[in-house]
């Protein structure tokens, strides 16, 4: 029987909030236990040293610089979460970091910025880095990649089962009940917080951002308006498919809001988010039987409750109350990544991304 391996797992996604950390324990693919999370936030700097990456505001020196410190950020999220769980360093055997994705143009490149060196000199364990270029070097997407995780950890035994991530983008998973990769449908909506976030941001700059739907629930959404985002190419393409802050991110929040200010801009963005994930449901996945909602947006209290009314009567859930903290779950995924990949196992579902076939994922690098 294969001894239970401890694996680190990273996240930075398109939300910008903070390195995520999950420390998780593997008795096989299919089976993983949370033993700690922790989260490294970002702050104001931080975060506007990533969004002039992202939006090619930064020059060569400076992402270079930063190709390192988020290294950094993610080795004190590391020796957090280490810490959280009672776990030596040298007890871990490897650590999945799939870095910051700063410019995603399938299928040409999607590049991640993140020095794995640092972890492995930090550290002295294995470096799994670089997730998604063997994908794209397939003809795939590059992502999504957690769908994966969905199929080996998150299924249902007896019903469809629609996993929603509501983080700066959203994505879905649609999976057959008992896990079956066969009839699996996974790809990326739209956006999924970042437009809400970056539209608040404008209307008060002291927000990162819609804290508690407080500033969309004093507004009214602009229909018309509305109608007009939904025609945008990307809601109608057929997957696979995906998208990133390059299409919705802080230019597409300031032209939504240079059309509708104030907190009637931001209670259209909700709308938007909210419509378009329930129409990919609708067309996509047809055959849900429950939808189960993790990342950032299951604490925004006006579009989850938008999202249950536009999907009823296909009940929406939150992904704690059937597995652990929301939060961690694409940590635990990349996790679950960097596990595949340490014993030689593919991890794409090309259903989701699109490639020729199953890849074993990222690159080594050794203690």
């Amino acid at each position: 029987m294969e001894r239970p391996s401890l694996i680190v797992g990273l996240m930075s996604g398109t939300s910008l909030d903070g390195m995520d950390a999950a420390l998780v324990r593997f008795a096989g693919p299919t089976h993983a236990e949370l033993l700690a999370f922790s989260s490294r936030p970002y702050d104001r700097e931080e975060r506007a040293d990533l969004r002039a990456a992202l939006e090619a505001r930064a020059p060569a020196p400076a992402l270079a610089r930063l190709h390192v410190r988020i290294a950094e950020w993610a080795a004190e999220a590391v020796q957090a979460v280490l810490h959280a769980g009672g776990v030596r360093a040298d007890e871990i055997d490897g650590i999945a970091f799939p870095g910051q994705t700063i410019w995603h143009e399938p299928p040409l490149v999607s590049w991640q910025l993140g020095e794995p060196a640092v972890l492995a000199e930090a550290f002295g364990v294995r470096v799994v880095s670089g997730f998604r270029a063997r994908d794209v070097a397939a003809g795939g997407q590059g992502a999504p990649l957690v769908p994966m995780a969905d199929l080996l950890l998150f299924a249902s035994a007896e019903i469809n089962r629609v996993l929603l991530n509501l983080g700066g983008m959203a994505n879905i998973t649609l999976v057959p009940g008992g896990g079956l990769e066969e009839g699996a449908v996974a790809f990326d909506t739209g956006p999924g917080m970042a437009i809400i976030d970056g539209v608040a941001h404008r209307v008060d700059e002291s927000l990162t951002c819609d804290l508690d739907g407080a500033l969309s629930g004093a507004g009214k959404v602009d229909e018309a308006v509305l109608a007009d985002l939904l025609t945008d190419r990307y809601f109608h393409d057929a997957p696979p498919k995906s998208t990133g802050r390059e299409r919705f991110g802080d230019g597409y929040a300031g032209a939504l809001y240079a059309r509708v200010p104030g907190a009637d801009g931001v209670a259209t963005a909700v709308a938007l988010t909210a419509r378009s994930v329930a129409d990919a449901v609708h067309r996509w996945a047809p055959g849900a039987g429950e939808i189960v909602v993790s990342g950032g947006g299951v604490h925004h209290p006006g579009l989850m409750a938008s999202l249950a009314a536009l999907v009823a009567p296909v009940p929406v859930r939150r992904f704690d109350e059937l597995f652990f903290d929301g939060d961690a779950k694409e940590a635990v995924a990349f996790a679950l990544l960097g596990y595949l990949t340490l014993h030689g196992q593919p991890g794409n579902l090309p259903a989701a991304t699109g490639a020729r076939g199953a890849r074993v994922l990222g690159s080594i690098t050794p203690p």
